[in-house]
């Protein structure tokens, strides 16, 4: 029988490990962490009965995922859940702008610009079931649909900065700028915007759904799904040399490129190992959970309504903070995402003490404390936020590294999300989960497409793998979702 381990329980090992089992394979999930799923869990909040995820919380790129499809979310017993609104982005003067899944009535409450973000966005968005395909597979290919990618790629490919000034009025600047930022990369590079891009056209076409209960019940419902398949799971083991693995034919790796380059050691081809250990880790995330008494005051009332908040001011000033942030300093007042997950789902809620997740964009390897950065942000469009919380609890950057090995300094993303790094990955291949090491391949969020629960690095390095080993075995294996 075929057998296979898998190195890392994030959403792209799993993501793996699903393919190879329903192809018939023999599977095993290593983890060096005493739990499994990575960044996709839930953790316990600062007060008893909340509910707060761990890091992965707003998935607009997994409902429409070529991997997703292929689960029946509902037999798991894992369902999606809406806020009104699926973005806010606050201003200091003037109306916020406001991101909603119909592009129709997000242009409506931008004004001027109405009729602009639609052209931007509408067509993309309409296609995204075909387009899913294209951008969520390596890039450096003859893609399928190239029609439809160049027309993305109007926006997705010059730098956010110039994009942005494709709108006339601040709201509309702001709100694409505060997507935009979601790269957590210099808002002047060109390809920055592909990440930006393509949360705003999953939006448009899927919204950005949380999971009702939290991010840890998909996880733990794909974990029974897998055992169900039977998958087997050791936890507590770091996985240092390949020789440390039992005999298997195909080996997938759910880890950052650097520490792939330790485990396959003198294995890999020096020219791939030096690219591996070259890969550039990006700006940190420092995060606060908060139980916050009756919810965040916003100084605008509708706010309250969006699933996630993005505060940094007008677009300029979001551009200078991540400037500032990739030069390796901390600027007095840094971009904040921050997650209202109780707007779409209310149960997480105790009462009337709501959770509330916010991170900073901070320098990699930030040894400082940014919680009060945080607060100030919340405060400048929410006065009386401060005399609201009831109990806080903060992560800093080195804390999420000594939880997850792949957040090196802090860097939720799995490697800076640079041009190249973003397009090909650790390395310049048309095959960008291979690792020059036969048998053995890469599945982390270094990968293409990138960070998420869409699970797609994990899917496409299987099937890169089932199709190679197909290819010398008289016994064919089925190709999942082909």
């Amino acid at each position: 029988m075929t057998t296979a381990v898998v190195v890392g329980s994030g959403p792209n090992g799993l993501a793996a490990a699903t393919v190879l089992a329903r192809a018939g394979v023999n599977v095993t999930v290593v983890e060096a962490a005493n739990q499994l799923g990575g960044g996709a869990r839930s953790v316990e909040s600062p007060l008893e009965g909340l509910v707060q995820d761990h890091c992965a919380a707003v998935h607009p790129m997994a409902p429409g995922s070529p991997f997703f499809k292929t689960l029946d979310l509902p037999a798991m017993g894992v369902e999606w859940a809406y806020a009104p609104i699926d973005a806010a982005h606050p201003l200091d003067r003037g109306e916020p702008g406001i991101l909603r899944t119909s592009i129709d009535e997000t242009a409506a409450g931008l004004g001027r610009d109405g009729s602009r973000w639609a052209a931007a966005f509408g067509p993309s968005a309409r296609a995204f079931d075909t387009l899913s395909g294209v951008i969520m597979a390596p890039m450096l290919r003859v893609p399928r649909h190239p029609m439809l990618l160049a027309r993305m790629g109007l926006v997705a490919g010059p730098p956010p900065a110039l994009v942005g000034k494709i709108f006339r009025e601040e709201r509309a600047r702001a709100l694409f700028m505060g997507v935009a930022a979601h790269a957590l990369q210099p808002l002047t590079q060109p390809l920055v915007t592909g990440i930006g891009a393509g949360i705003i056209i999953a939006g448009h076409a899927v919204g950005w759904p949380v999971v009702k209960g939290g991010t840890g019940v998909f996880t733990g419902a794909h974990i029974a799904l897998l055992r169900g398949l039977g998958v087997r799971f050791e936890t507590g083991q770091l996985v240092t040399r390949l020789h440390e693995l039992p005999p298997r034919d195909i080996t997938i790796l759910d880890v950052h490129p650097r520490a792939a380059a330790g485990i396959l050691a003198e294995q890999q081809p020096e020219q791939d190992r030096r690219a591996y250990r070259r890969f550039v880790p990006g700006p940190a995330a420092f995060k606060v959970d908060f139980a916050v008494s009756g919810g965040v005051p916003w100084r605008d009332p509708e706010i309250a309504q969006a699933g996630t908040v993005h505060l940094g001011g007008a677009a300029a000033e979001i551009v200078a903070a991540e400037r500032v942030i990739a030069a390796g300093r901390m600027p007095e007042r840094p971009f904040v995402l921050v997650g209202q997950q109780a707007a779409a789902d209310p149960a997480r809620a105790n009462g009337d003490i709501h959770p509330v997740y916010a991170y900073a964009h901070v320098p990699n390897g930030y040894p400082g404390d940014a919680t009060e950065h945080i607060i100030a942000q919340i405060e400048r469009f929410a006065p009386g936020f401060r005399d609201r919380i009831v109990g806080l609890r903060a992560r800093t950057p080195a804390e999420s590294e000594a939880e997850n090995a792949n957040f090196i300094g802090g860097d939720i993303l799995t490697g800076a999300k640079s041009p190249l790094q973003f397009l090909l990955g650790p390395r310049l291949s048309a095959q960008p989960y291979d690792t020059g090491t036969p048998g053995v391949y890469l599945c982390s969020a270094a990968t293409p497409p990138g960070p998420g629960i869409h699970g797609m690095g994990g899917f496409n390095a299987a099937n890169r793998a089932l199709d190679v080993l197909q290819r010398g075995s008289r016994a064919p294996l089925e190709r999942i979702g082909a």
